[in-house]
This record gives structure tokens, C-alpha cells and sequence, in this order.
């Protein structure tokens, strides 16, 4: 069984392609234009066990809004697309990541019900290069729709922005590939109601 996803976004203010494999090894090939945001999809794909290839040109001399939102986009586009019906799936996940003084935990529900509950300490840096922090948020709401995931987000302590940033997306990356990991014991879908998909 073959669990790929890949998506291509055009619009007029970015071009996007994600192309990953669930069951992959961590092999990465990032490159959006945002130095922060490349590190970070690089942790994600690695700590996931994902192989991710992003490629996106964005309007980056406006801001890196709308190329970090749209990679999101397209990632939990492809997540959705390479779970599929959901069916064998462990459905649940969970992770608690530290570096250093900052603690992050993530939990997931791969529902297929859109939810994002996240809190993070406020008083943190606003920039880490060209990468706003409060882009981090948008980013797990992006791809919480998109995955069609329920997602809870948690960063219990931490001082450094870059720190705080990273904990997060390795232990959504973390959480997901332990909710995505397939159970020998389960014969259809995990859910009383049959389906996991809208």
C-alpha cells in the first residue's frame, strides 16, 4: 500500500508543490524562500518519518504570509491524500518535545473534523529572520483544515521564539506519524460511525 500525496496550489500570490510519503524516511527537499519556515518543514519531515519535497515561489518581497499559509495548505492537502479512507490507522496521536527551556506537546485526532486548539507563551520575539512568529499558529490551522485533523497544541514553557517554534513542529510531526502509523489489528476504520473522511 502506497500512502503519497501530491498537491499543486496556484494562485496569484504563490506556486506551490508538496509531494510526501507517510511511510517515508525523513528525506526532505525544502525550499520556499523562507529561510525559518525551510528549517522548520525540514524538522516536520524528519521527526515525522515523512519524505517531503515542498518547492514554493511566493510573494515574499510583500511578506511571507501568504507562501507560508499556502505551503500549509498544500500539506495538509497531501496528508489528506495519502491517508486516503483513514482505514487501518492508528487515529490517535500524541508527542511532548523539548529543546532546551521550551516543552511542547501535541496531540491528534485524524477525525476528519477540522479542529486547532494551540497556546503558546505570549512575549515571544515577533521575527525569527524574515518569519513572523504569529505565522506559526497559522500555520496549524491551515493545515489542520486541510488534513482534516483535530489538533491540540500546547506549548507548556519556553523563553526562545526559534525554541518554541521548533518543539511544535517536531512534535505535531511526531504526533502525526504515530496517529498515521498503520495497526496490524485494526481491519477497517477506527470510528463507530465507519468513516473518518466528510
Amino acid at each position: 500500500m502506497t500512502r503519497t500525496g501530491r498537491v499543486e496550489r496556484v494562485t496569484k500570490e504563490s506556486r506551490v508543490v508538496v509531494e510526501l510519503d507517510l511511510d517515508g524516511t525523513g528525506a526532505t527537499d525544502i525550499s520556499t524562500g523562507v529561510g525559518f519556515y525551510d528549517h522548520m518543514l525540514d524538522a516536520f519531515g524528519r521527526h515525522g518519518l515523512v519524505d517531503l519535497t515542498v518547492r514554493t515561489e511566493g510573494d515574499v518581497h510583500v511578506d511571507p504570509h501568504h507562501t507560508v499559509e499556502d505551503t500549509a495548505i498544500a500539506l495538509g492537502t497531501a496528508v489528506a491524500q495519502a491517508l486516503g479512507d483513514r482505514s487501518g490507522i492508528r487515529r490517535f496521536g500524541s508527542a511532548l518535545v523539548p529543546l532546551d527551556e521550551a516543552l511542547t506537546r501535541a496531540v491528534i485526532d485524524l477525525s476528519g473534523r477540522p479542529y486547532l486548539v494551540h497556546h503558546e507563551p505570549s512575549g515571544l520575539a515577533p521575527m525569527i529572520g524574515a518569519y513572523e512568529t504569529s505565522l506559526t499558529r497559522h500555520v496549524w490551522e491551515a493545515f489542520s483544515v486541510n488534513a482534516a485533523l483535530c489538533l491540540h497544541v500546547d506549548v507548556e514553557r519556553g523563553r526562545n521564539a526559534h525554541h518554541v517554534a521548533e518543539t511544535q513542529f517536531k512534535a505535531v510531526a511526531r504526533a502525526l506519524r504515530m496517529a498515521a502509523e498503520l495497526d496490524p489489528r485494526e481491519t477497517g476504520v477506527p470510528s463507530t460511525k465507519g468513516t473518518l473522511t466528510a
